[in-house]
């Protein structure tokens, strides 16, 4: 069972036990587990015990729960309902302005937190009752409160890049800096779209009638309401692009300058800090038990030889590189279906790295276009993780059938742009190059 075997074998058993309904984590682990034992004996499972204690004892993996801590207590310490309140005086009278401004505020999120959950729930919460309030277009409100959460995997701080990293051991600060301008290009992509479609057909995202007009005075001190998150943001990411600390010390200056923000608005209480911890035990302890069993899985997958075969197949592949990296993304997309980011990070980038390099294309580069396939994977009907985050503060009478129509137009768009990072390289590796070059 060495050798070429060893990849329908393995593979084949992951999808029948996927559609069990099993954990990712358990399955990945079992079939590591069995066929350690079948292949080298029960004495062979001592690599499983010390895979497991290299991933719980890395440094690196210290960044996850620390940035997922400091998403919590910022969801819960009134800051992003600020935000929003602040988001609304600006925008709340143009054509299209809730959802713009949904957008704008997601990306703010992302860049204090990197947790996509956070991002969806808040706005769901707070943003969209405000938009069908105004009589806006219920699929776009949706697709845009979708599609502006899923910017928290591209825009650091993002947990989701910190894992793609050290899996693909790259310096996670430099896929940090990678990650700035696309997504901001998304983003503003996001915006444009909304505007454009709110001017062509006014009826999607009509302008208040009985609106007040806020006045320029009120609009500036609502303005006071960004103060705090970008304390938070400059703390985090300026401490990193600056030299002054690993994004590991980093995440922990970044929950110090939250737990800050939350007693200057006077809600740093026993409760929140106690539910935070809990929130980021069990989000954490999510990714760390797929880490595991990826690991496992991955260790055993290439001691049989199944990436050696792998990129054997692929150099014995009459075409060129770009339809093998067209295929490698559409493998991405397609298993973003069925299993969340993490999962298709630790399988698919130990596999698909060696295959990146033989090629001569940047792993850097790479890695942005594998997470924009993972925030399509976000948003990609019928098991998006945006989707189900959504549909569990959807007011009554709003089906998921709604979301899915919503999101499909974002989707597309996501589609066009990692297109364009394909065509023009440059806009990924420009800015990493660039402060890297000045360091």
């Amino acid at each position: 069972m060495m050798g070429d075997g060893i990849l329908p074998v393995m593979f084949l058993s992951l999808v029948l036990l996927m559609l069990t309904g099993a954990p990712l984590a358990f399955v990945l682990g079992l079939i590591a587990f069995t066929i350690t034992i079948v292949a080298w004996g029960p004495g062979a499972l001592i690599v499983a015990v010390l895979n497991t204690f290299e991933t719980m004892t890395s440094d690196a993996l210290m960044a996850i729960p620390l940035y997922v801590l400091m998403a919590t207590i910022l969801q819960r310490s009134g800051i992003i309902e600020d935000l929003y309140a602040a988001m609304e005086k600006w925008f709340g009278n143009l054509r299209g302005g809730l959802a713009f401004g949904t957008i704008i505020i997601c990306t703010i999120m992302a860049a204090m937190t990197g947790v996509v959950g956070a991002a969806v729930a808040a706005m769901g919460i707070l943003a969209l009752p405000s938009m069908l309030r105004r009589r806006y277009n219920t699929p776009l409100s949706l697709g845009a409160i979708c599609a502006g959460g899923t910017l928290g995997i591209l825009i650091p701080p993002s947990v989701v890049t910190i894992v793609y990293a050290i899996t693909a051991q790259i310096s996670i600060g430099k896929m940090f800096i990678a990650g700035v301008v696309p997504g901001l290009i998304l983003a503003t992509a996001y915006c444009a779209y909304i505007l454009i479609r709110a001017w062509i057909n006014p009826d999607l995202a009509p302008a208040p009638e009985d609106a007040a007009n806020v006045s320029l005075r009120e609009k500036v001190l609502a303005l006071k309401s960004l103060v705090l998150p970008f304390f938070v943001i400059l703390s985090v990411l300026g401490s990193i692009y600056m030299g002054l600390a690993t994004p590991t010390e980093a995440a922990a200056v970044g929950v110090i300058g939250t737990l800050v923000c939350a007693a200057l608005t006077g809600q740093l209480r026993f409760r929140l800090l106690n539910d935070s911890a809990f929130e980021t035990l069990r989000v954490t302890a999510m990714i760390l038990w797929i880490t595991i069993g990826a690991r496992a899985f991955i260790s055993v997958f290439t001691a049989t030889g199944g990436a050696d075969s792998v990129l054997d197949l692929v150099r014995d592949l009459e075409t060129g590189r770009w339809l093998v990296l067209a295929a490698m993304l559409l493998i991405l997309i397609f298993l973003g279906l069925f299993l969340d980011e993490i999962g298709i990070i630790l399988l698919c980038v130990p596999v698909f790295l060696p295959i990146v390099h033989s090629l001569n294309f940047d792993p850097l580069w790479f890695g942005v276009l594998f997470l924009i396939t993972a925030q399509m994977a976000y948003i990609s009907p019928p098991f998006g993780y945006t989707l189900f985050y959504l549909k569990g503060v959807l007011p009554p009478g709003i089906g998921i059938e709604q979301v899915y129509l919503g999101v499909i137009p974002f989707f597309l768009m996501q589609l066009a742009i990692l297109v364009l990072f394909i065509l023009f390289p440059d806009l990924v590796t420009w800015l990493p190059e660039t402060l890297t070059e000045g360091h």
